[in-house]
C-alpha cells in the first residue's frame, strides 16, 4: 500500500436512478505553505478570505500551529500562532481557527500531559492583528488530569465565541458530558455550562451559527449503547431539548471515533456523518430550512467501503458538498459529492488516493466564491480547489 496520496482527476457517475442532479465537480491541485504540516483545516476570516491552519512537528513530541491566509488569489506566508506545545496528536483533535467580525481571531487546540497522565486540555489563545497571539489559557474550568477535548467553535457575538467539546470526569467509561465555554474576545473564559450528561466519549462536535442562533450536531449515547447524532440548538437565550436527527439506532459498545459534521447558510443547514446501523456502513445526509427545528430523511452519500470521517460545506445557492473516506482493494481515498438543495446527490469525484494513514481527516470549507478541501497527514497537508 502506498503511503502518499496520490492526486486523481475523474470522475464516477454513480448516480441515484430517478435523482437528476447532475453537478460534474472539477478539483484543481494548488500548492499551500503547510507542506510540512498535519491536521488541516479552513476557517473564514472576517473579510470572507479563507484561513488554512495545520500543525508543523517538531522533535521531542512538540509542535507549532501555524496558519496562512489567501486573498487575492495567493497565499499569505504562514504565521506562527504557537510553538513548542504538546499538541494531542490525533486525528479527531484538530486545532481550529475561526475569526470574529472586529478582525481578531482566537485559536483552540487539544494538549497531552505528561508521558504519566492521561490529561487532555483545552487551550485558546486569541490576536488582534494575526502576528501577535496572546499567551494560551485553558478554556475549561476542571484541572483533573482527564479528557478535555473533541471541540468545535464558532462566533456566537460580536466579540465572543462559544467552543463546544467533551468532558470525561470518569474516563471515556463515563458518562462523558457535552460542555460548552463561551470565550471572549482576548481569549478568556466568560461562562462554561453542561448541555448534556452522556454522550459518546471520543466522537468531535461540530458547531455552527444559523440566522436563529446556534446549532451543535453530536454523537448522542444511550444506557443501551445506541450512538446516533443528536442537535442541540441555542435560540432566543435558551437551549432546546436534545433531539436525535434521525434514528439510526446503531448500537456499538464502543466508540467509533467517527462524527457528524455541520454547515449552515442563514436557516439552511446540512448534517453529514457516518453509521453502521444495520451492519451497513455509511455516510449520509439530512437537511434542514428552519435552522435545525425539522429534517429532511437521509440521502445516503457513500458507494463503496466507507470509514467516514465526514466534512461538509454549503454553497450560496444551498446545495452542499460532502467528502469522506472511502476503503478500496488496495488503498484508502478521499471522496465528494455535491447534493442539490432539495437532496438529490450528483456524480462522486475522487479527490486523492493512498494509505488511510496518509489521508488524515479531509477539510472542506465555502466563501464567497470559493470551495476547497484539503487532506493530508504524514505526506504533508494537500489542497485543490473544487468548482
Amino acid at each position: 500500500m502506498k503511503n502518499f496520496a496520490s492526486f486523481l482527476l475523474f470522475t464516477c457517475a454513480l448516480l441515484v436512478p430517478g435523482q437528476s442532479f447532475a453537478q460534474n465537480l472539477t478539483a484543481t491541485p494548488s500548492d499551500n505553505p503547510a507542506k510540512a504540516g498535519i491536521q488541516p483545516d479552513w476557517a473564514v476570516a472576517s473579510d470572507g478570505s479563507i484561513l488554512l491552519s495545520w500543525v508543523e512537528p517538531a522533535g521531542e513530541g512538540l509542535g507549532a500551529l501555524k496558519y496562512a491566509q489567501r486573498r487575492g488569489g495567493r497565499w499569505s506566508d504562514a504565521r506562527t500562532i504557537a510553538s513548542g506545545r504538546r499538541f494531542w496528536r490525533h486525528p479527531a483533535e484538530v486545532p481550529e481557527l475561526i475569526g470574529l467580525g472586529d478582525g481578531t481571531l482566537l485559536a483552540h487546540w487539544v494538549e497531552k500531559g505528561d508521558d504519566s497522565s492521561d490529561a487532555e486540555n483545552i487551550l485558546v489563545s486569541s490576536s488582534r492583528d494575526g502576528l501577535h497571539w496572546t499567551a494560551p489559557q485553558m478554556a475549561h474550568k476542571n484541572r483533573q488530569p482527564v479528557q478535555h477535548g473533541l471541540a468545535s467553535m464558532v462566533v456566537s457575538g460580536p466579540q465572543e465565541a462559544s467552543l463546544m467539546w467533551l468532558q470525561a470526569l470518569k474516563g471515556e467509561d463515563g458518562p462523558v458530558s457535552l460542555m460548552r465555554t463561551i470565550v471572549s474576545a482576548d481569549g478568556k473564559e466568560i461562562r462554561e455550562e453542561e448541555l448534556d450528561n452522556d454522550v459518546c466519549s471520543c466522537c468531535p462536535t461540530s458547531v455552527v451559527k444559523t440566522a436563529k442562533g446556534l446549532l451543535v450536531a453530536y454523537r448522542d449515547h444511550t444506557s443501551q449503547d445506541i450512538r446516533d447524532i443528536a442537535i442541540l440548538r441555542f435560540e432566543n437565550g435558551h437551549w432546546s431539548t436534545s433531539k436525535i436527527l434521525y434514528a439510526d439506532k446503531w448500537q456499538i459498545n464502543a466508540c467509533p471515533v467517527n462524527a457528524a459534521s455541520a454547515a449552515a447558510q442563514d436557516n439552511r443547514v446540512a448534517v453529514a456523518w457516518y453509521t453502521e446501523a444495520d451492519d451497513k456502513p455509511r455516510v449520509q445526509a439530512a437537511f434542514s430550512s428552519d435552522a435545525g427545528a425539522t429534517w429532511s430523511k437521509p440521502v445516503v452519500l457513500s458507494t463503496g467501503d466507507t470509514q467516514g470521517y465526514a466534512s461538509t460545506a454549503l454553497s450560496a445557492d444551498g446545495s452542499a458538498l460532502i467528502s469522506w473516506i472511502e476503503e478500496g482493494p488496495k488503498n484508502a481515498s478521499v471522496s465528494v459529492r455535491a447534493v442539490s438543495p432539495s437532496g438529490a446527490p450528483g456524480p462522486v469525484l475522487k479527490i486523492a488516493e493512498g494509505s488511510r494513514q496518509s489521508l488524515g481527516y479531509p477539510k472542506l470549507i465555502h466563501s464567497a466564491s470559493e470551495t476547497w478541501i484539503a487532506w493530508g497527514d504524514k505526506s504533508g497537508v494537500k489542497t485543490a480547489q473544487l468548482k
